[in-house]
């Protein structure tokens, strides 16, 4: 088994339960984590024989693009792509920060974690 780990996505999206959210939006910052079989890409050398980062940080964008009241809607709709465009993934985690949320108080970041496994 390996890891293949995508750090610091950083976009900018529209989530959140407030109306000023939805008009406004927020820096938000995205992390993947992989598992998966890596020997036979290890030794092949060939991009078909592996979890394409190009692909997982695709699936991201897009789901970040589509507005939700909670971080966990988006999250869990990322595991949910991922799982069923990439079937050599075993288990996935997926960290969705929001950068300076809007809750009356000098907060760096909230961050929602979700994992699934195949």
């Amino acid at each position: 088994m390996g890891i293949i780990k995508v750090n610091n996505i950083k976009l900018y999206a529209f989530h959140g339960c407030l109306e000023e959210e939805a008009k406004i939006g927020s820096e938000y910052r995205v992390d993947v984590i992989v598992k998966a079989d890596l020997k036979k890409s290890a030794k092949t050398d060939e991009l078909a024989d592996t979890v394409d980062y190009v692909h997982l940080t695709h699936v991201v964008k897009e789901e970040m693009a589509i507005r939700s009241k909670l971080l966990e809607e988006v999250a869990q709709r990322i595991l949910d792509r991922l799982f069923n465009e990439l079937k050599m993934i075993r288990k996935a985690t997926v960290s969705v920060a929001k950068i300076n949320p809007p809750i009356g108080g000098n907060v760096e970041e909230v961050v929602i974690i979700l994992t699934k496994k195949r």
